[in-house]
Formats: C-alpha cells, structure tokens, sequence
C-alpha cells in the first residue's frame, strides 16, 4: 500500500531511538482506562485515533486521554470504510467527527482510502498509516507472536497500530505490558505523533 499511497505518513524520520505507539477505534470504556493505566505506568505517550460516536458516548475518557498528554486523532465518525462508501459521504462522516473534536490528524478505519478520498482531506489533515501492525486484531496470531514480532520489527521512527476495542482485548492485555516493558527497559522513548508532525 506504502507503494500506491507515498504521500501518506506510514514513518516519522528520526535518528533517536523512539517509536510512535497508536490505537485506533477508541475510546471504550473498558479498554481504553486499561491502556491509559499502562502507558502511565511505562511513562510512554500515544496517538489515539477516536471515532466520533464513541467520543459522543464516554466524553469524560476521551478528557482523560487529552490530560494525560496523549495526542488524539480523526478516525472518522461511524468508523466508515473509504473502499465501501462513496467519496462525498465519507467526507461528510469525517467533518462530523471534527464536529466532536478537533485535530489535524486522520487515519482511515482499515487503512482504506481512496486517491479521491485523500486528495479532499489532504488540505485539511495529515494522514497517519503506519510502519507495523501489531496484529493485535488479527485471530491467526498469538499474543506472544504479536508481542514478539512488534518487539522484533520495530526501528526508529516507527508507526505502530494498535486497538483500544474489544476485539483486541485479549491479545492487548496479554502483549501490550511486555512490549512497553521491553522499549522501556532498552530506553526507547514512547511518544505520541504530534510532537513530531
């Protein structure tokens, strides 16, 4: 996908040892306050990128994420996907969202955007995908391979996905400590992307 969408945002250059943890489809009132915990736990930062509806639904999480440092992102407002709706409808959802809540990042739910889609939000955000997946979502891998291959697959300057819902839960709760204890305790700094941006 890097190779159809290069004008996209899928690393940030850097030359320190830092990488840039994301969690997409949030905020959920039982996950969401379990990341947070961690995150503080490990003193690392992140970008959640929200849907508008669940932002609508736990206003007082999506206030906790923003005080406690952590940059927030457009993640459309119904979680669409670009591939299965049409360009004007998929603009709309998005202007609903910022309607919620302002930012000047957007990641498209799945990754799925059209060239049409980018060339109207592109005056207005800049768009995140990413280096790594960490699978988190991802039914044919384990916890221990998707902590594993998000350990072993990380460099400076990566975009690493995951989610705050509840079809990662298991996964996340089992993989997430020991991924920030490992960056943790090599000394990789955990930051969110609008500090770079």
């Amino acid at each position: 996908m890097k190779i159809f969408y290069p004008s996209l945002i899928w690393e940030v250059k850097t030359s320190k040892k830092e990488i840039f943890l994301t969690f997409d489809d949030g905020p959920d009132p039982e996950i969401t306050p379990w990341v947070l915990d961690q995150l503080k736990k490990y003193n690392a930062k992140a970008t959640f990128f929200c849907v508008g509806e669940n932002v609508e639904k736990h206003p007082n999480l999506f206030k906790r994420i923003k005080e406690e440092g952590h940059s927030i992102g457009n993640h459309t407002y119904s979680h669409k996907n670009g591939w299965r709706t049409d360009c004007k409808n998929y603009i709309i959802n998005i202007k609903k969202c910022s309607h919620i809540f302002e930012s000047k990042i957007f990641r498209p739910p799945h990754g799925r955007i059209t060239k049409k889609q980018i060339k109207k939000i592109k005056p207005e955000y800049k768009i995140i995908m990413w280096s790594l997946l960490s699978g988190d979502f991802d039914p044919e891998i384990s916890a221990t391979e998707c902590a594993y291959n998000t350990v072993q697959y990380s460099k400076p300057g990566s975009i690493i996905v995951f989610h705050d819902s509840q079809k990662s839960k298991k996964k996340l709760y089992e993989a997430l400590p020991k991924i920030l204890n490992h960056f943790s305790s090599t000394k990789w700094e955990m930051n969110q992307l609008e500090t770079v941006l």
